[in-house]
């Protein structure tokens, strides 16, 4: 089996998914060839699940990321070198760690989940980033996972609190002249106080140097981060912010959000809670993160709403689909799957549909709402801000396609939601992931499904 390195962008799906159905154009299933083997990789059961997978598009060499461990495999998933990150004394209520300060809470024997991974190639790292201490990173030399540094003696060395592997989504941004940046987005788990649910930190070339992982900008006032005010829990206890994807883009970094908020249903005069899915963006130049604007996103087919985000995946039109949505071959797309209705995050319903969004048109959506805010017109409208009401000022200034904001509008919702293109959807498996590249001008979307199947 030999693939080139884009196509090995996709195959974290085949690691964890049994291939057994595909779809044809007319909906039926057929059956795969009975004798299709596919290669594949145990890890020590006894260390659990794995949780994390990066493909280094240069070489085809595989990083997985497990707890207590982290792989490196060839492209034919033999093992090439482990890295030992767990488990080690914690105690997920010492902050600072235990590792800084004393801490009084009984310390026991934990593991440490991995988090997030990601690989930077300007230095040729892999950042590492666990449950233990609070969300301490690594950073491994790709080679042979040599620990190159570990920062651990700022507060802002701890990215996350939370103990889940999938609570982290990191973006590198990359520059020829200057250090690199590291937008990171987290959940919160209640400790508004101790994490920002975004930030940008710096990606020093030594790894061991003082400001890694620090705040691009930090001033008594401003800062590169958003904080959720504590005030917004007071609405909603269990308030979070869950980042399901992330991925930079002109010149904007993008996470995609799941998110709580309280809503009046028509004819009531009760609020509940449900659960909106919403694209957030973000100038990569913008220091003090004046640029944040987010949007609702959804999808609705034959009546039903799609609004649970599930997973997405960027990829560009390719010259078939671009004819039929009028853009060019390399505009971007979002290929996103989501589950019925919004108010069971923990339990979606099994009925899913993909869609598809083409960036641009969020984008002018976002361009339409600047302008009018700063034309005076409407509020701030972000829900999980306490003074969301606070009306939008007036400013005389040209808003074009990549504005990134003043020390006013900021931070900025869009109310009306931004539908996207069903093209595929499932009653009776959930969707649960998906990734898509263009092949011979067409677009492709692999699709993994909760009982462990592939479509593509």
């Amino acid at each position: 089996l030999i693939m080139s390195p884009a196509m090995w962008k996709w195959t974290y799906l085949v690691s964890h998914l049994l291939l057994s159905t595909t779809v044809s154009p007319l909906g039926r299933q057929q059956p795969l060839h009975p004798k299709r083997s596919f290669i594949t990789f145990t890890g020590d059961q006894a260390e659990g699940n794995f949780n994390h997978l990066v493909v280094d598009e240069r070489t085809g060499h595989i990083y997985l990321g497990a707890v207590n461990r982290i792989y490196k495999l060839s492209s034919d998933l033999k093992v090439l070198v482990t890295h030992q990150t767990g488990p080690d004394e914690d105690n997920p209520k010492c902050y600072p760690p235990r590792i800084v300060q004393t801490c009084n809470e009984p310390l026991t024997l934990t593991n440490n989940i991995n988090k997030m991974l990601l690989i930077d190639y300007k230095e040729n790292r892999l950042i590492a980033c666990g449950s233990l201490y609070q969300g301490i990173c690594k950073l491994l030399r790709l080679d042979d996972l040599f620990k190159l540094g570990e920062p651990f003696h700022k507060k802002e060395h701890y990215l996350s609190g939370v103990n889940d592997s999938g609570s982290v989504f990191g973006v590198i941004v990359s520059y020829s002249n200057m250090d690199d940046k590291l937008f990171i987005a987290t959940a919160v788990d209640g400790k508004p106080e101790y994490f920002p649910t975004i930030s940008s930190r710096k990606l020093t070339k030594n790894s061991e140097a003082d400001g890694m992982f620090a705040y691009v900008f930090h001033d008594e006032f401003v800062a590169s981060m958003i904080k959720i005010p504590s005030d917004t829990f007071t609405i909603i206890p269990d308030f979070d912010i869950y980042y399901i994807y992330g991925f930079s883009s002109g010149n904007f970094v993008y996470f995609l959000t799941l998110q709580p908020e309280m809503i009046s249903p028509p004819g009531s005069t009760t609020k509940e809670q449900v659960y909106t899915s919403k694209l957030v963006r973000l100038c990569k130049e913008d220091t003090a993160f004046n640029s944040y604007v987010e949007v609702p996103i959804g999808c609705e087919k034959n009546g039903v709403e799609y609004r649970l985000l599930q997973a997405a995946y960027l990829s560009k039109a390719g010259a078939i689909l671009a004819k039929s949505l009028g853009v060019g071959p390399e505009d971007d797309i979002l290929f996103t799957v989501f589950s019925k209705g919004q108010k069971r995050k923990m339990k979606s319903l099994d009925e899913s549909a993909l869609c598809i969004f083409v960036l641009k048109k969020i984008n002018d959506r976002i361009k339409d709402r600047l302008q009018s805010c700063y034309r005076g017109e409407g509020t701030l409208d972000l829900a999980w801000l306490k003074v969301k009401d606070i009306p939008c000022s007036s400013a005389l200034l040209t808003i074009d396609d990549n504005f990134c904001g003043l020390d006013m509008n900021a931070p900025l919702g869009v109310s009306s939601m931004v539908r996207g293109l069903p093209i595929f959807t499932e009653d009776g498996d959930r969707m649960t992931a998906v990734i898509a590249y263009v092949y011979k001008n067409h677009s492709l979307a692999f699709v993994g499904t909760k009982t462990g199947k592939l479509k593509k």
